[in-house]
């Protein structure tokens, strides 16, 4: 959760718990707090794995709002200089443009010009997920409640693989071993339904039509960050990094599409999970260059504006994104925190001769 706002209370956010837990008991060796967390890991475990997040003959799980209708904030905050929300700019394009990745009618009623309950269903699931929004599950990330997403996925093998982490540490072996296991089936399946050997990348995996939807987006190196990928598929996505790294960093996809998480918007998270993807498989000098690309552009903007910011053009390797954002969020907020997480994490894990190299702010 990255705030305490009303309208969450429908929805999680990617589960990173464990992640932060093990963060902390690293820092505090308190035993006993972290023997206190397994209840809270346990439930929200469940949470993940059960009906409606599991998808029907996949072991996977989507996100997947609980609530229904227009998601709040869209109708209290999300508006234009011409005083039209986000669904405003939805049904104008709809409108206006052929839909080719799902069935527009059950999201659109053309007739009435109207979005159907499905369609808010989606858009708050998308929104559960983080990437609000991109074209990653179609225009919009509406059909995303059909996904079975790589990053969810990733997290949860991850989840799974520190909660036996946990297990072990408070002396919980059996329990341990049947952690690592249901991380094991989930790592063959994310290899056998979220890669796609053609491309050399993992993509979303489509469960209704059973196929991986080809959207090159940066998330294909979650795999690496939480070592689900074998040598093999770890060389074949590193071959694609000239489909996302740009003079900034990483692009978020590969798709220019007006909104915020994709091109040519990079995020200070992604890259640095990229990075540590990277690093896990021995390709530092990859990592290197990319970590120097993105710091470089942080700080050079930081010297120009006085404020670290929430996304960057990494095209351009700037923070003014001018008319770039056209759904979702336009504006980008100062001081954001993952951005300076990102920079302090990144900056530290460089080698000495390398840090040099971000003060180039050219």
């Amino acid at each position: 959760m990255n705030a305490n706002r009303t309208y969450y209370l429908t929805r999680s956010q990617p589960p990173f718990l464990t992640e932060m837990i093990l963060g902390v008991y690293r820092k505090t060796q308190d035993l006993e707090w972290l023997r206190r967390t397994v209840p809270a890991i346990e439930k929200y475990y469940r949470f993940w794995t059960e009906e409606p997040h599991l998808t029907p003959g996949t072991d996977l799980s989507r996100y997947y709002d609980f609530g229904d209708g227009p998601a709040p904030e869209v109708v209290s905050a999300e508006r234009d200089e011409r005083g039209q929300t986000h669904y405003d700019r939805v049904k104008q394009y709809y409108r206006t443009h052929r839909v080719r990745d799902y069935n527009l009618s059950q999201y659109y009623d053309r007739g009435r010009d109207e979005l159907t309950a499905l369609f808010y269903k989606g858009d708050r699931s998308m929104r559960e997920s983080g990437f609000d929004p991109s074209n990653r599950f179609g225009p919009f990330n509406v059909d995303i409640i059909h996904y079975d997403p790589v990053c969810l996925n990733s997290l949860l093998y991850l989840m799974e693989t520190q909660t036996a982490e946990v297990m072990k540490i408070v002396g919980r072996d059996g329990e341990a071993a049947q952690w690592l296991a249901r991380a094991e089936k989930r790592g063959r399946r994310i290899n056998d339904l979220l890669w796609d050997d053609r491309d050399g990348l993992y993509y979303d995996y489509d469960y209704v039509d059973k196929k991986v939807h080809r959207y090159p987006f940066v998330t294909t190196f979650w795999p690496l960050w939480a070592g689900i990928a074998d040598s093999r598929r770890a060389a074949r996505v590193v071959a694609n990094l000239h489909r996302f790294e740009r003079p900034g960093g990483l692009q978020t996809s590969a798709n220019v599409t007006g909104n915020q998480w994709d091109a040519p918007f990079g995020w200070g998270n992604l890259q640095m999970m990229a990075v540590k993807g990277l690093r896990r498989y021995g390709y530092r000098e990859e990592a290197d260059r990319i970590a120097v690309r993105f710091l470089s552009m942080v700080l050079k903007e930081f010297m120009a504006h006085n404020a670290v910011l929430e996304k960057y053009d990494v095209v351009r390797r700037e923070s003014q994104l001018g008319a770039g954002i056209k759904f979702g969020y336009g504006s980008n907020e100062i001081g954001f925190g993952w951005t300076n997480a990102a920079f302090v994490e990144m900056y530290a894990e460089l080698p000495e001769e390398k840090k040099s190299e971000v003060l180039n702010l050219n």
